[in-house]
C-alpha cells in the first residue's frame, strides 16, 4: 500500500522513471545470462489494483537483477488483460502494492481474474505478492493461503504505529535490513496454510516475510517493499540493501516451473 504524501513527494520521479521502463513493458530480456538458457516470463499488473508508480518500481528491481527475465506488464488497460489464456505463457505472476481498499482491488481484479491466478499457481507456477498483493492472497479474497491478513502496522512492539511512511528493519538471514513500509501485513497468523515457511521478520518477532505453496505452484507474501530504491526508502539509515539485492533473493523462493 501506499500514502498519499509519498505520492505527492515521488510524483516527479515517476513519471521520469515510468518512460525509462517503457521499453520493458513487453517482454524485456536482460542479457547477463547464458543466451542458451530461457528468461523466465514474468507478469507484473499494473491496473486500478495497484497505486502510482508501484507496478513500474517492481520492474525497475527486476530489471536491476541482471538476471534473465522476459517482463510483461498485465492489466485491465494493457494490451494482456488478466485472464487463463494470457497467464499461460509466464512463469510469475506480481501483484504489487496497491492503496487502502482491499475490496476496491479485488474488483479490479475481478472474479474472472482471481480464478485465473489460482489456477497458474495450482498449475505449477508463482506468484509475488507485496503489501496489497499480500493482502490479496488471503482467504477472504483471491485465496492462495488459508488465512486472514492483517496489517504490522499498531502491533505490539511494531515499528509502525499508523499508516504513514516508513523505512523499517527487517531481519533477514540472520541480518537487519531496511526496507519501505506502509500498511504492510504481518504473516504470522498464517502458519496452518500449506508449505508455511517464515523468510523474513519485523524486530518484533512478527512474520514480514513468508513462502508458500499452492497446488503445484510456490507462493511469495511479503509486507514490507523488498522493491524500494532510496526514491522511496530512507537509505541513511543502517542495513540499507539495493533493490536489486533483495528481488534476486526473493525470487529463488519461487522458482516457478517453466513450459
Amino acid at each position: 500500500m501506499k500514502s498519499e504524501a509519498l505520492l505527492s513527494r515521488r510524483h516527479l520521479n515517476f513519471f521520469i522513471f515510468t518512460a525509462a521502463l517503457t521499453l520493458f513493458t513487453t517482454g524485456y530480456t536482460p542479457s547477463a545470462h547464458s543466451a542458451d538458457s530461457k528468461p523466465v516470463k514474468i507478469a507484473v499488473y499494473r491496473g486500478e489494483a495497484g497505486c502510482e508508480g508501484c507496478s513500474e518500481m517492481v520492474v525497475k528491481s527486476l530489471v536491476n537483477t541482471g538476471l534473465k527475465l522476459s517482463i510483461s506488464y498485465m492489466g485491465e488497460n494493457e494490451k494482456l488483460t488478466l485472464n487463463r489464456q494470457n497467464l499461460k505463457g509466464f512463469d510469475l505472476y506480481i501483484q504489487p502494492g496497491g492503496g487502502q481498499d482491499i475490496p476496491a482491488a479485488y474488483d479490479a481484479i475481478g472474479d474472472e481474474g482471481a480464478d485465473a491466478i489460482r489456477d497458474f499457481v495450482r498449475s505449477g507456477k508463482g506468484y509475488l505478492g507485496i503489501c496489497m498483493g499480500a493482502y490479496l492472497a488471503d482467504k477472504d479474497w483471491i485465496g492462495l493461503i488459508n488465512a486472514p491478513l492483517d496489517s504490522e502496522a499498531g502491533r505490539p512492539g511494531a515499528e509502525a504505529n499508523d499508516e504513514g511512511d516508513y523505512t523499517l528493519s527487517v531481519k533477514w538471514g540472520g541480518k537487519e535490513e531496511s526496507f519501505y513500509y506502509q500498511d504492510g501485513p504481518y504473516l504470522s497468523n498464517s502458519a496452518e496454510s500449506p508449505g508455511y515457511t517464515p523468510i523474513a521478520y519485523y524486530l518484533n518477532g512478527d512474520v514480514a516475510m513468508a513462502a508458500y505453496t499452492f497446488g503445484k505452484g510456490k507462493v511469495v507474501l511479503t509486507g514490507p517493499h523488498p522493491e524500494a530504491d532510496e526514491s522511496w526508502i530512507d537509505a541513511s539509515k543502517p542495513g540499507y540493501i539495493p533493490a536489486a539485492s533483495k528481488m534476486t533473493r526473493l525470487l529463488k523462493y519461487l522458482d516457478p516451473q517453466k513450459d
